[in-house]
């Protein structure tokens, strides 16, 4: 990454988020200014919808937009690596849990999706199959992280907060300033580890509102598994769960 002169903090007129063009595909950027970033750093979006740049605080959006335009070709090669969009149709396959289901539709079957010896078996019409398999998704969903939220609320000694699911493109997880925590539903096509680890991280918020050394040991303390090794999946395979239901 470039790193960037330090310029004194000028205003800046609220503008529409900035669009650039890459591998003539249009991104929006995203900016994101810390008060403990020390150079400016670009990622792109799980979905390929954006470029994401964070830089400290007294840089300039002018300073971001530079700053992608000049990563244009790390952004279309990241873009070309992004899993091909799949849709979700009879004999599919399916992410659960770390895991695959093959989806059987049949009239015969239940509409509300059942879980059977490696098969998702649904009814009714076909042509709702994908919204149908998505609300499923999203109550399972709800239901894994309401228990991942009372244990690790219980570990850290802390009220359990409200909990929502988001469709976030930028974040796992959030926690806002009034305890309420909110996790993105595609975590139930993640292995249960990485979905817990978001809800731990969230957690940790509870008590250190940052990501401070406090924070880490926190989280470390409240998670039961490996807070790297759950990262790096999500690093490496989190593109991958916006394939279905884009």
């Amino acid at each position: 990454m470039i790193d960037w002169l330090r310029r004194a903090a000028e205003p800046e007129a609220v503008q529409p988020a900035p669009v650039v063009t890459v591998a003539g595909r249009a991104l929006a950027v995203e900016v994101r200014r810390l008060r403990q970033a020390r150079r400016m750093t670009l990622r792109l979006a799980p979905d390929g919808s954006a470029a994401r740049v964070s830089m400290p605080t007294w840089a300039r959006t002018a300073d971001a937009l530079a700053f992608v335009r000049e990563r244009a070709d790390w952004l279309a090669a990241q873009l070309d690596r992004l899993p091909p969009p799949l849709d979700l149709a009879p004999g599919c396959a399916l992410p659960f849990r770390g895991d695959v289901l093959t989806v059987s539709w049949d009239t015969r079957n239940p509409r509300r999706p059942v879980v059977d010896d490696g098969a998702l078996l649904v009814g009714g019409p076909v042509e709702q199959l994908p919204a149908r398999v998505q609300r499923w998704l999203a109550a399972e969903a709800l239901r894994l992280c309401t228990a991942d939220l009372a244990h690790y609320c219980a570990r850290a000694g802390v009220a359990v907060p409200p909990l929502g699911l988001s469709s976030a493109k930028r974040r796992w997880g959030s926690c806002a300033s009034d305890g309420t925590i909110r996790i993105n539903w595609r975590l139930i096509m993640a292995p249960d580890a990485v979905r817990r680890s978001v809800v731990a991280h969230e957690v940790a918020h509870l008590v250190h509102f940052d990501h401070s050394p406090a924070f880490h040991a926190l989280l470390a303390q409240l998670f039961e598994g490996s807070v790297t090794a759950a990262n790096r999946w999500l690093k490496a395979e989190g593109r991958g769960l916006y394939r279905l239901f884009g």
